[in-house]
């Protein structure tokens, strides 16, 4: 499973994208900063995209995906709950503000909706995949992603503390999982992580499953990365745990 981080921040300047990550080169998480980190063959070879949630910093490039794709004469899955779904459709590609790809071309659609319900695992392409809701500003999942061969990654999309309730029904290699704000701001950006709050996640996934996964953090905000970065580094000594804070172009495999 080759893991490939296009956006990793929750803003974009010109060495920072919006949250999208790539697997396999075929399934892309969230879509944030997708199309500006990928040339147009790159983009052609993406079968399936999952969506955490309907903020625009998480779906923002799907329009500019479906255009390319359609240019190509190619298609994607699309794979959310239904406000997501209905969110892009009336928001984003409804015909107006641009094309809805969801009936373009009419014999062969370029961009098919699936609608995906938390705690219902299912088979998407080469991979079983499992929602599971987090706590959000508004209504999010992350995704479980198990590969055939065993290798496996959970995504939690933007998320808040209490990650717990999620955790018993997880076993990954690899916990992708956003890291907001430093520490000062605990309590003043609910929906959202700083690095206390990770630490008690992962202890409390210790507690549970025994061991505490690979960690890699998204979404960091890069006025703060720094201050994020000494932060997340003492709790990995403190826990022994092994947290890395992405990058734009970082690629891993497991």
């Amino acid at each position: 499973m080759e893991i490939r981080f296009l956006g990793a921040h929750n803003c974009e300047t010109a060495s920072s994208r919006c949250a999208a990550i790539l697997v396999d080169g075929t399934l892309a998480l969230d879509c944030g900063g997708l199309t500006s980190g990928l040339t147009f063959e790159e983009q052609g070879r993406i079968k399936t995209v999952l969506l955490t949630h309907h903020h625009y910093d998480h779906i923002r490039d799907l329009p500019l995906l479906a255009m390319n794709l359609f240019l190509q004469e190619k298609s994607a899955d699309v794979y959310a709950t239904s406000d997501v779904l209905r969110a892009v459709a009336s928001h984003l590609m409804d015909g107006e503000l641009y094309p809805d790809f969801t009936g373009r071309p009419e014999s062969a659609p370029t961009i098919r909706f699936n609608e995906i319900k938390p705690d219902t695992e299912a088979k998407i392409g080469d991979y079983r995949v499992m929602p599971v809701a987090v706590n959000h500003a508004i209504p999010a999942t992350g995704y479980y992603l198990k590969a055939a061969y065993g290798r496996s990654l959970f995504y939690t999309g933007d998320t808040g503390p209490g990650l717990e309730a999620c955790w018993p029904k997880i076993a990954p290699q690899l916990l992708i999982i956003e890291l907001t704000a430093p520490e000062r701001f605990t309590g003043t950006v609910p929906g959202h992580l700083t690095p206390t709050q990770l630490k008690q996640e992962l202890v409390a996934f210790r507690r549970l499953k025994g061991y505490i996964p690979r960690v890699v953090t998204v979404h960091m905000n890069l006025l703060y990365e720094k201050e994020i970065a000494r932060e997340a580094s003492a709790i990995s000594h403190e826990i022994g745990a092994n947290i890395v804070l992405a990058k734009e172009g970082m690629r891993l495999r497991l």
